[in-house]
């Protein structure tokens, strides 16, 4: 089956894993005591809307969901320049599983409701050393990388290589950079 794929071009998709974003809890432990790096308590699904309503109302019923809880973090919805959708979740810090748990949430209810193939992304921000960013989970992928920006269309690929190799036994990570996808000014970052 592998050669027939290569002849006619078609390629396997891999299987995403969502429940790989309860694995960043521990991936934080070990930024923080190998690495001094931090989470802000900022994380981000970045998705492309779909026209209509239904799309609609999925995001406000997801938007509401997070928002119910009054000790729940705060929740935002925003556009970046290249017409993603970004939820973003502006939670506490010292409560990464709660923040991976809205990430999980609103992931899965985009996929339950018809919309996965708008998913792009989810991102958690951390920073240290006067440097931030974005541990990104690709949703079509089932893996992760780091995106460090440094400027305008600037980063630091020292720093994101520098975590794929202290994540790598803890988190599947993305082996071919050229998937390593730029997320410039995503919120948080």
């Amino acid at each position: 089956m592998g050669f027939w794929n290569a002849m006619t071009g078609r390629s396997r998709t891999v299987k995403n894993d969502l429940d790989a974003l309860f694995l960043i809890p521990s991936a934080a432990i070990t930024l923080q005591t190998a690495a001094g790096y931090l989470p802000t308590g900022t994380g981000s699904v970045c998705y492309r809307a779909a026209p209509g309503a239904a799309f609609t109302q999925t995001q406000t019923d997801i938007t509401d969901l997070l928002d119910q809880d009054p000790a729940a973090p705060p929740v935002r919805v925003c556009q970046d320049e290249f017409g993603f959708t970004w939820l973003v979740v502006d939670g506490d810090p010292d409560d990464m599983a709660g923040l991976c748990t809205d990430l999980h949430a609103v992931n899965t209810s985009l996929e339950a409701q018809g919309f996965a193939s708008g998913l792009l992304c989810s991102m958690v921000t951390f920073a240290g050393h006067g440097q931030s960013f974005g541990l990104v989970y690709l949703y079509k992928r089932g893996t992760f990388y780091a995106f460090a920006p440094t400027g305008p269309q600037r980063r630091d690929n020292l720093t994101e290589i520098a975590v794929r190799d202290q994540l790598a036994a803890e988190l599947p990570m993305e082996s071919d950079l050229q998937r390593w996808l730029a997320l410039w000014n995503a919120p948080g970052l």
